[in-house]
């Protein structure tokens, strides 16, 4: 179990419920609104789920809200390019969105793009390692906590097969409606700036994956702020072709470990905690983390970590064994006014990352299918031209540790 920053029980997955047309025989005034009282209370902790999960809601939280009343099982899509390892942001981040929006009564859909990690560059562009990596990191997920019922894992490259018509008249309809200036301001979604020098390829991204949203039938588009202005491009399209808009809910980007590091990414393996590193690992990087003390805002990777990692996963945060937090601004406020030591802070949040990453490696030592998974992963990252032996070494394989008594997602 995990509990949301509003405390709200995110594994709480009761159904909305509803009145039966013909149930009304027999049900009294009171009745009825005890029931329409249930209907509130249940709307509204979906709701909640939801707006935990993002840092911002685009256009405004009355159509979330809309949508939650409208829908039972409404549609969330989110997605990945299956590029490399998988860092704590992405993980652990995506396993709590997921399962709230699970226990939001969502249908999730989870986009393996593959096509689109080949259209980047990502892997040497060869489809077969990026396949590879994308069963590589969504066996991560499984292993770790992220529910299964009411998540589909889906491969671009074989659902647009199935449907190639209405996909690419979809890609084609977005070009002709934006210009190449606009397109090209979303080029932050692949990691690239608008300076860079594009390919045609990646000229062709930023519409496909504004297709995705419509392709998919989505209702929400749950991905981190970096995915915002093609997010944006899918509502202006919805607005000019008249269909519905998808809802944004846009998610906290996580820093690097180093200063001045604003994201956390899998390029830099100094900078990033990775879902499959070993405890060792975990406990160094940790320890050389920039961790400035009584300095509480974003520019502090290890107190980022303790407010959107620890507290969201746990809904506590044990320092030392006489001082534990179960409020994320109590624990701010020590830390700002000198109570909580950083070193103290770099134990403590090495020792629950660990914690809540020890099941994957558990997984990945003990079973055979998932053994083998892994090494056939590792000999891919190794044949990339974008993964050097220094970014390879960082990747040993981790004995099995002693489980923490620390509550995980179940």
């Amino acid at each position: 179990m995990f509990v949301t920053k509003d405390g709200v029980n995110a594994t709480d997955s009761t159904p909305l419920a509803r009145s039966d047309g013909n149930a009304s025989a027999g049900i009294t005034a009171d009745d009825s609104r005890l029931e329409t009282s249930d209907v509130i209370a249940d709307l509204t902790r979906r709701f909640r789920l939801c707006r935990s999960i993002a840092e911002e809601c685009v256009q405004d939280d009355e159509e979330l809200m809309r949508l939650l009343h409208d829908k039972s099982h409404p549609v969330a899509y989110d997605g990945f390019e299956p590029s490399g390892r998988m860092h704590v942001a992405q993980g652990i981040t995506k396993i709590m969105n997921v399962n709230r929006l699970v226990a939001a009564g969502f249908e999730v859909k989870i986009w393996i793009a593959d096509w689109f990690a080949q259209l980047n560059g990502k892997l040497d562009g060869d489809l077969d390692r990026i396949r590879l990596c994308g069963d590589y990191m969504v066996e991560i997920w499984r292993c770790s906590g992220m529910e299964e019922k009411g998540v589909q894992f889906l491969r671009s490259s074989e659902e647009i097969g199935k449907r190639s018509d209405e996909y690419w008249t979809l890609v084609m309809d977005i070009a002709r409606r934006n210009t190449l200036n606009r397109v090209v301001r979303c080029s932050q979604i692949m990691g690239r700036s608008e300076k860079n020098d594009l390919s045609a390829a990646q000229i062709m991204y930023p519409c496909m994956q504004c297709a995705d949203v419509f392709f998919l039938g989505a209702d929400v588009c749950q991905m981190g702020m970096d995915q915002r202005k093609v997010n944006m491009l899918a509502r202006e399209y919805a607005e000019e072709s008249g269909r519905r808009k998808p809802v944004i809910l846009s998610h906290h980007m996580l820093p690097g470990l180093q200063s001045g590091q604003d994201k956390m990414s899998k390029s830099d393996p100094k900078g990033s905690v990775f879902m499959d590193d070993s405890a060792e690992d975990v406990e160094r990087k940790i320890a050389k983390a920039y961790c400035p003390p009584r300095v509480t805002d974003r520019t502090n990777p290890c107190v980022e970590y303790v407010k959107h990692l620890i507290f969201p996963w746990y809904g506590l945060f044990q320092v030392t064994e006489d001082r534990s937090y179960k409020s994320y601004d109590q624990f701010e406020k020590d830390y700002a006014d000198g109570n909580v030591h950083p070193k103290d802070l770099k134990v403590s949040l090495a020792r629950s990352l660990n914690a809540i990453l020890e099941p994957v490696r558990h997984h990945f030592e003990h079973d055979p299918i998932a053994r083998d998974l892994r090494a056939r992963f590792t000999e891919t990252l190794g044949s990339s031209s974008a993964y050097s032996a220094a970014d390879l070494s960082q990747k040993s394989d981790s004995s099995h540790t002693t489980r923490s008594p620390l509550r995980r997602v179940t």
